[in-house]
């Protein structure tokens, strides 16, 4: 692979402008493509096979309920001792109806007092409009007519927000400013790095254009195949991040071939063949990570990984061959720009972080039980809140403010508990019981009603045939907490007495199982992870210890993220320094996301620190000259990684969307807790203590693994010679 990628990366550093022509070729077919055929993400979060699913698609077929169009909620709250049924607001509700109802688009409206739904306070109550079409395909025009004509009742006096099957206000997908912000401190570091601002701006532009493939073939395959748009979040933040990293790898590979006197083609040859080869062998890393996401076997989180291992493979394709032809065209300057005051700075702050670096070094292999005993229990005091992790699915409760969404969620909760945000369809089939009636199943209706959590449940409905009834029951707590959750069990456990079957739905029943499924599943991908990357680890290294060091780091940095996440997002801690309205529970997809994501990036570090230890130790056999010759020349590049890393995770963090935050969020301090707590502290210092035997490595086991050159080592070895002959001759 190594010698392949030699005589590529030399290929295109002598042919730039026709590698970076073809590329944007490609690009501008992919964005034609993509133009035309738009985008059609599919957002259904239920997985087949669950009693809900079944469930909803009984209720879709059966109950006239299931086939209605997309209803909002307009919320209102009079003034304080006023009533909502006053004259005053009554014709105001009037007045803003028939204006809503003048769209096309409407089927039907309702006041609250037609509805019947003023609470017992007699302060808030809720309108609906109910449309012709699904919610997802009511159109912004609208909802813009809704938006517009709540400031009717508000300049009557009435508080109003919004509700319902209709989403109003999409939060931002991306990062907005915030993403930009770490882009530009990505770039501050990058500058630091190369001590060049032209340069600095190479590893970003080829990200883009990784990004860029990867992003426009997602928006076709949407036509094709289920994917939900959460999946352009984190493929465009996961595939931004590494296609980063990756070309600063090979740049930084790059500039210290240049410095040993090789002519600028040479090194562009030779970083690609030793830097590339671990790029690839990282991305892989990565890329197989995103793939187990399938092992959960919920339909839209495989989705979800495939499509962003489609943008890291993009990545990796950039870095080898893209990377090398802009160093055909910009390599020759890299050097620092001596008339730049500001460059000057730069490079100072350069070499002194490569001085830092290298200090760190030496404390650390002086000082290795204490750096050991701080970084490990740091991490375990971190990780204690995980065992009280309580995962969810945000809602409009989540939301900024600002948003009428999010005022109409409060005023709901005020006037009818948070129950209402969790309401349960319970749909009961008493075919198996010859001698069931109605009363039958009102008695099985009262008996959920009698159960603990549960605050109302209306009488059962039958359907037209009579065959099946249909019940609402609303529980006394909100869609994530755990009262609510084991309201769905008991109603399940119910399900054949008297020889009736009960089924329950609803997105918060649906919510419930696609979490159960997933913290089931977690165990067996968690092993799954941790087994895949002991065997590759003691490929790569031939160790037995080193692997086994590398995946407890990992657990421990898994556990701490994990952690710190709970600590902010659920138990409320923070939030107003990182911008979250309020504690919620855990994004159900986020445990899975974090072990997948974040092995195959603690994997990359690991290979880049540790594989210049390995080096050195097989030339001297001195294992505390290995770890200070890993934590000097590996040191700095893992460290600008980290740090480009966490800058453009925490750019996502101040998106509105409370989903993208919490993924902001847990991904930037989980590179934070690995590549600085694990990689620069835990690793050298373990490293040290275990001296000689970190390498330790049984004969029969070597002769009978494979030997992966994820660094280039014997491509290394003939430039080396051939140099050596030169000077000779």
């Amino acid at each position: 692979m190594a010698k392949l990628l030699f005589k590529l990366g030399h290929w295109a550093g002598g042919n730039s402008k026709k590698v970076i022509g073809s590329v944007f070729l490609l690009l501008s077919i992919l964005a034609g493509i993509a133009l035309s055929m738009g985008m059609a993400f599919d957002d259904d979060i239920s997985m087949p096979g669950t009693e809900s699913k079944d469930a909803m698609e009984v209720m879709e077929k059966e109950f006239s309920s299931g086939r209605e169009g997309g209803q909002a909620y307009i919320v209102m709250k009079a003034d304080n001792n006023e009533s909502l049924s006053s004259a005053k607001y009554t014709t105001a509700m009037d007045e803003m109806l028939n204006e809503i109802k003048k769209d096309e688009a409407v089927t039907a409206v309702a006041t609250p007092e037609e509805l019947d739904n003023i609470n017992t306070e007699e302060q808030i109550g809720y309108a609906t409009v109910t449309y012709d079409s699904a919610a997802e395909n009511v159109t912004q025009k609208s909802k813009d007519n809704v938006e517009d004509n709540l400031s009717i009742v508000r300049d009557a006096g009435l508080e109003a927000g919004l509700g319902g099957s209709v989403e109003f206000e999409a939060t931002e997908a991306g990062g907005g400013a915030g993403e930009i912000i770490g882009v530009a401190l990505a770039y501050v570091i990058l500058a630091v790095t190369f001590a060049s601002l032209v340069i600095a701006g190479m590893p970003i532009i080829t990200a883009l254009i990784s990004l860029g493939s990867g992003i426009l073939l997602i928006i076709i395959g949407t036509n094709f195949f289920a994917i939900s748009s959460v999946s352009l979040s984190l493929a465009g933040m996961l595939g931004l991040a590494v296609g980063i990293d990756y070309a600063l790898f090979i740049f930084s590979r790059f500039k210290q071939q240049l410095r040993k006197g090789s002519s600028v083609q040479e090194s562009i040859a030779i970083a690609n063949g030793t830097a590339g080869n671990a790029v690839v062998f990282a991305g892989v890393t990565v890329i197989i990570a995103l793939l187990g996401l399938s092992v959960v076997n919920i339909p839209f989180i495989t989705a979800m990984g495939i499509a962003t291992a489609v943008v890291v493979l993009f990545s990796i394709i950039v870095a080898i061959l893209v990377v090398p032809a802009i160093l055909g065209l910009v390599g020759h300057r890299m050097k620092a720009e001596k008339n730049n005051r500001f460059i000057l700075k730069l490079t100072r702050a350069n070499k002194k972080n490569q001085a830092n670096t290298n200090k760190w070094g030496k404390f650390v292999t002086k000082h290795p039980v204490m750096v050991a005993v701080v970084g490990i229990a740091t991490l375990i005091i971190m990780a204690v809140p995980f065992f009280h992790l309580n995962i969810g699915l945000p809602n409009d409760g989540n939301k900024p403010y600002e948003f009428a969404e999010r005022e109409g969620y409060d005023l709901l909760t005020e006037g009818y508990g948070e129950g209402f945000h969790s309401t349960l369809v319970a749909i009961a089939d008493p075919s198996n019981n010859a001698e069931a009636s109605s009363e039958t199943v009102n008695s099985l209706s009262e008996e959920v009603g009698q159960l603990d959590g549960v605050k109302s449940v209306t009488p059962a409905q039958p359907n037209d045939t009579g065959e099946l009834y249909l019940m609402n029951v609303t529980p006394e707590n909100g869609p994530n907490d755990p009262k609510t959750k084991k309201v769905v069990e008991e109603i399940r456990e119910l399900s054949g007495e008297d020889n009736v079957d009960l089924m329950v739905t609803g997105s918060t029943a649906i919510n419930i199982d696609v979490t159960k499924q997933i913290m089931d599943s977690l165990p067996m991908f968690a092993a799954l992870i941790v087994l895949f990357a002991f065997l590759l680890m003691m490929i790569v290294f031939r160790s037995i210890l080193v692997p086994l060091k590398a995946v407890l780091g990992f657990v421990l940095s898994i556990g701490a993220t994990l952690g710190f996440t709970v600590f902010v997002v659920q138990d409320g801690n923070l939030i107003d320094l990182f911008g979250f309205p309020g504690s919620s529970a855990i994004l159900f997809l986020l445990p899975v996301l974090c072990i997948g994501i974040l092995f195959g990036l603690s994997m990359d570090y690991e290979v880049f620190l540790v594989s210049r230890m390995r080096e050195e130790f097989v030339k001297t056999g001195d294992s505390k000259k290995a770890v200070l010759a890993g934590m000097k020349e590996s040191g700095p590049v893992v460290t600008a990684a980290g740090l480009i890393m966490i800058s453009v995770f925490s750019g996502f963090i101040f998106t509105q969307d409370p989903i993208i935050k919490q993924m902001g969020l847990t991904l930037a301090f989980g590179v934070l807790f690995d590549a600085f707590i694990v990689r620069m502290m835990i690793v050298p210092a373990v490293m040290t203590l275990m001296g000689n035997a970190s390498w330790y490595f049984p004969k029969w086991l070597d002769k009978l693994l494979p030997n992966f050159d994820v660094e280039g080592e014997t491509l290394k070895e003939e430039v080396d010679n051939k140099s050596n002959n030169r000077k000779v001759s």
